[in-house]
């Protein structure tokens, strides 16, 4: 059967074929957003109820949209054209598809963002909580100290650093102006593609693995005014000694891998030119931050973020804390003050050797900090600390594992603070820790990524 190819009253009747069965791939619908799902998507349903996640739709939107992924019990699909767009939508100012949510009033994000930590809480968790009022951004436009550009070839063939646009991990749109991060570090990136079209580079190509460029890391001191360019190239080599003069950077890093995926870590990184680690400042803390150590994207939102988890730790002065996942020791630091000792744990061992020494220049002597992989680690942890009082943990988006779920219950803290990034692993690891003996007392959400439909909160667990 044929697709909405054609125009007019065929066309029509085409689309109306498609939603009144269960539409293929390729096909073309006209469909109504009824809401967003988790990851951003709009949620639409055909004549016959098939639901259909649309990239690029918003509540209240008519779309066209062309299937691109057929399931038994849903489809995927993009939204190539808003026929009545939805009394919500606004104009968008970022010319580019990192900013998904631009479309939608700050103030309906913060609403949305709210509802699916409730929904996912309830839904896949089984637990039925009051999620306390979301804490909004400081800055809803270039609030970004880091990002990872992609090298790609654009629909002229001209080569682009850019994002890729919705599934379309093959393609780098074109972007004139990323208002995501800073204007330093806007202009950058611009002067590294500059250079890279100046020398005739390629880009890789995400299906042969053919050409050099793949990404670029920008990274910025948001209180330092530092900045650190990391660039990812494959299989070749660059004139890094031009590229040191064509950018206003602090730091230049070139990472040389072969990793078939769409990845910035790994890989073997040189540091060029500049100092080895950015400096920052943090809720009164300078801290050092190795070119792949995690640390997060929002300076000014992280503080609110730890501020919060330092609130559900209710510390005293006195209690054993453990921070899991610690990365550069950033929320081990900010507690240990209202500590009696803090023991980190992070698997990336640079990231703890930034630790050690930002503990050190900022004269902390309570806490400790060890390279570990998690799961395999904390009964030797328990062991060499002693039981602890609290554990806070930050996972990554996959969340806890059912091991560690076990490992932390096995040491018995009397509170558990949890820092989520994807609220569809927090519920199931929530709902582990509750049938395990915790009552789930409080949920915060803070938002630290405007416009885009990531979603960050703090939910704190008790003994019961």
């Amino acid at each position: 059967m044929e697709t909405t190819a054609r125009i007019g009253t065929d066309a029509a009747a085409d689309m109306h074929v498609a939603a009144t069965r269960r539409p293929q791939r390729g096909d073309q619908l006209e469909l109504r957003v009824d809401s967003l799902a988790f990851g951003g998507n709009g949620v639409a349903r055909t004549d016959g109820g098939y639901v259909v996640f649309v990239n690029g739709g918003v509540p209240g939107d008519l779309v066209r949209a062309e299937v691109t992924k057929r399931k038994r019990a849903y489809a995927e699909a993009r939204a190539v054209e808003i026929v009545e767009p939805s009394p919500e939508r606004i104009a968008p100012q970022a010319d580019h598809p990192g900013a998904p949510w631009q479309v939608l009033p700050y103030e309906r994000q913060l609403e949305v963002k709210h509802a699916q930590i409730v929904e996912a809480l309830r839904r896949i968790g089984h637990l039925d909580v009051d999620v306390e009022p979301i804490v909004p951004a400081v800055e809803q436009w270039r609030y970004r100290n880091k990002a990872e550009f992609s090298f790609g070839t654009g629909p002229e063939g001209s080569l682009e650093l850019g994002f890729h646009p919705p599934g379309r991990w093959y393609e780098v749109a074109p972007m004139q102006e990323c208002l995501l991060v800073s204007e330093r570090a806007d202009a950058a990136r611009r002067a590294v593609l500059e250079w890279a079209r100046a020398q005739e580079l390629t880009a890789f190509d995400r299906r042969s693995h053919e050409g050099l460029l793949r990404n670029l890391v920008v990274r910025e001191g948001r209180r330092t005014g530092q900045l650190q360019v990391r660039l990812v190239i494959g299989d070749g080599d660059v004139d890094a000694e031009s590229l040191v003069r064509s950018i206003d950077a602090d730091a230049l890093f070139i990472t040389r891998t072969d990793a078939l995926a769409e990845t910035t870590a790994g890989g073997d990184t040189e540091l060029v030119a500049g100092a080895a680690e950015l400096d920052e400042e943090l809720a009164g803390l300078r801290v050092a931050i190795s070119p792949e150590a995690f640390f997060q994207t929002n300076t000014e939102m992280a503080e609110r973020l730890y501020g919060v988890a330092g609130e559900f730790a209710a510390l005293t002065g006195f209690e054993r804390v453990y921070d899991l996942f610690c990365g550069i020791g950033t929320i081990a630091l900010t507690l240990a003050p209202r500590a009696g000792e803090v023991w980190g744990l992070e698997i990336v061992e640079p990231a703890i050797a930034d630790a050690i020494r930002n503990a050190g220049e900022n004269e902390i002597r309570n806490t400790r900090f060890f390279a570990g992989d998690v799961r395999l680690a904390m009964r030797e942890l328990v062991e060499t600390a002693g039981r602890p009082d609290v554990v806070v943990v930050d996972p990554p988006r996959a969340g806890l594992s059912a091991k560690i779920v076990r490992r932390i219950v096995e040491a018995a803290p009397k509170r558990i603070v949890y820092v989520s990034c994807n609220p569809t692993t927090l519920a199931p690891n929530a709902a582990q820790l509750v049938e395990a003996g915790y009552e789930l007392e409080r949920v915060r959400p803070v938002d630290m990524f405007p416009q885009t439909p990531h979603i960050e909160c703090v939910a704190v667990f008790d003994r019961a």
